[in-house]
């Protein structure tokens, strides 16, 4: 948990403000998960803190919505167009992609 709070406040992603009057703030639970090896051995322990989507209202809460991720199809193609354009592809590891990017409005959370 310190871990992801760590990455929250390094990318300036919020400020600390009081409940206003009239705004609604979407709740927000932490989730854990432990990481094993091939054995089921727990090498890591996980923490995330996630927005309780079941509690927004499109239209209300947002307006669109949008997951940092590739479909494996996406990865084939880019993987072998790369490979016949004779490009050299690295791999990178980003745990806090989603907090990369720029909202237009304010969002509040509990």
């Amino acid at each position: 948990m310190t871990e992801e709070l760590f990455r929250f406040e390094r990318n300036e992603v919020w400020t600390l403000v009081p409940k206003l009057a009239g705004k609604t703030a979407i709740g927000t639970k932490w989730v854990f998960r432990n990481k094993g090896d091939k054995d089921g051995i727990v090498v890591r322990n996980k923490a995330r803190l996630v927005a309780q989507g079941y509690r927004q209202e499109e239209g209300i809460d947002y307006d669109e919505t949008f997951a940092p991720m590739a479909r494996i199809e996406a990865i084939r193609l880019f993987v072998t167009y790369a490979a016949h354009m004779d490009f050299e592809v690295s791999h990178m590891d980003l745990k806090s992609a989603f907090l990369n990017g720029k909202l237009q409005e304010e969002v509040y959370i509990k």
